[in-house]
């Protein structure tokens, strides 16, 4: 009997049971009001008065015309700079003990986002109201005595003043509560060493001794890791060395282009769960395998807003122009792209964290991200999002039987005029022309926007086919390998140019 398994599960049912049914909208209200008075003394509550808010019966209202939008740089440039000057007190009381580094997908050079304790706890609880969700999956008891094997940034955080800095997975992990060290994996001495592929070697050999049942982290890495895995103990599928393996929580990127590699790797059907974790804070995750949607944690430590989603509202560089309205969660309806915006236990105030999301599920506040701020494809008016591209790639992988775990494109300017130009990373072997039609095909079919620029500016679609491991090894050279790091998806074309010389040496 998995005595302690059915304890667990059984502790999870009734914990979930017991909660009961919660009220997004309300929560929202609640945690404007706890964050504004939390923030009045500081320099930006004093700024933005943030007590004549809190006896405004128009709060929410009165915020978002009093409080500014703000992107990474113009909050980091006019408030948070002053943080590692030595001010306290700047946008949350005190100062924070952690700073997230994120270079995201756009660029070498990493942003640091403050981190303060309340962040570290508000991420605490969300991972603890995913794991109760758990109870919605029908998960066997002696799944809850499996490892979990969380493959994320180094735990080595680097000492910088008086605070440390790394990547968001790495201070999370470096903060697992003491019940949960016993269960985790790859455990502290493997988690803290920085390189990624020696991190990785040393996994692969320490696999045997580990009874993994789930794993957590961005799909790219993990499919690598597992191959090295798999390499190593020279097996046909992973599941031959840990047969328990039965959850993965992706997050990161969308799961679509990945599912059809990832599942080559393994011997017999794993959930795969799906998770919004940013270097901002625990945004959402799923709650109900009945939907792929993500449930946003919106009773705890970030209040939201959001912009609906036209080109006219988002400026070259890709922040927001500051007459772009802001709807609350009360306001928002499905089938509508918007901006997501957020206020954090951090410090963040109305913050362009630069991803847009689709509501699947106004009601349980349940979204599916849809794509970058920056990555939006509309060169030529095409107006093409994120996940239509990871659409209308599933249909070329489905239609050719193939895997494409990787792509980028560009709208690049030829002699004759504007091609959207791909880059598919493939092992396969198949005519460039075929996959260009049907990629073509998809997208007008999806798109009215699409098929319009086709018929004007928008010349055509170019195929080129390489192997998946370069545009790894584009990373490791931008940026680095494994942790938060992921593809650009849409490249301008002067990062489109650097990237097609890049694939022309290794080549």
């Amino acid at each position: 009997m998995n005595i302690i398994g059915n304890f667990i599960k059984g502790v999870i049912n009734v914990t979930d049971k017991i909660t009961g049914e919660d009220n997004p909208v309300q929560d929202q209200q609640e945690i404007l009001k706890t964050l504004l008075e939390t923030a009045k003394d500081t320099a930006f509550g004093k700024a933005y008065k943030f007590d004549e808010m809190l006896n405004d019966e128009h709060m929410q209202q009165t915020f978002k015309n009093r409080v500014p939008y703000f992107d990474y740089n113009q909050i980091n440039d006019q408030w948070w700079q002053k943080l590692h000057e030595g001010q306290t007190d700047v946008t949350w009381p005190g100062s924070p003990d952690y700073f997230a580094l994120s270079s995201g997908t756009t660029g070498k050079s990493s942003k640091r986002i403050p981190v303060t304790n309340e962040m570290i706890d508000a991420i605490r609880q969300a991972g603890i109201k995913q794991v109760l969700a758990l109870s919605n999956f029908d998960l066997p008891a002696d799944f809850f005595e499996t490892g979990i094997l969380m493959l994320g940034s180094s735990t080595d955080l680097v000492e910088h003043n008086d605070h440390l800095e790394g990547e968001i997975s790495g201070i999370s992990a470096s903060n697992i509560p003491s019940w949960f060290s016993g269960y985790y994996k790859p455990g502290k001495e493997i988690a803290q060493i920085d390189d990624w592929d020696e991190r990785v070697a040393k996994i692969a050999e320490k696999a045997a001794d580990w009874d993994i049942g789930a794993l957590s982290g961005i799909p790219s890495w993990i499919e690598l890791m597992l191959k090295e895995v798999i390499k190593k103990h020279k097996l046909n599928n992973i599941h031959e060395i840990w047969p328990n393996l039965k959850v993965y929580t992706s997050g990161g990127v969308a799961f679509g282009p990945y599912e059809k590699s990832f599942n080559a790797l393994m011997g017999k059907p794993v959930t795969v769960i799906d998770t919004y974790l940013a270097s901002e804070g625990f945004i959402a995750f799923q709650a109900r395998p009945e939907t792929d949607a993500m449930k946003l944690v919106t009773d705890n430590g970030i209040y939201f807003e959001f912009v609906p989603f036209d080109p006219d509202y988002i400026l070259e560089d890709g922040s927001l122009a500051q007459d772009a309205p802001s709807l609350s969660l009360s306001e928002v309806r499905t089938g509508q792209n918007y901006v997501l915006i957020i206020s954090t236990v951090s410090g963040a105030w109305r913050y362009l964290i630069g991803d847009t999301i689709e509501f699947t599920d106004v009601e349980r506040a349940e979204i599916k991200i849809t794509g970058r701020t920056k990555f939006f494809l509309n060169t030529v008016g095409s107006q093409l999002s994120v996940n239509k591209l990871d659409d209308a790639l599933q249909e070329v992988m489905h239609t050719f039987d193939i895997e494409i775990p990787e792509y980028t494109l560009c709208a690049k300017k030829y002699k004759d005029g504007f091609y959207h130009t791909w880059y598919l990373g493939t092992t396969a072997t198949i005519d460039p022309k075929k996959v260009a039609k049907k990629l073509d095909d998809s997208l007008k079919e999806a798109n009215k926007n699409y098929t319009v620029a086709r018929s004007k500016a928008l010349k055509g679609v170019k195929v080129f086919m390489v192997e998946p491991e370069i545009f790894y090894e584009w990373n490791d050279a931008n940026k680095k390998k494994g942790g938060q790091v992921k593809m650009e998806r849409v490249m301008n074309e002067e990062k489109f140019a650097a990237w097609e010389d890049f694939v022309d040496k290794q080549s």
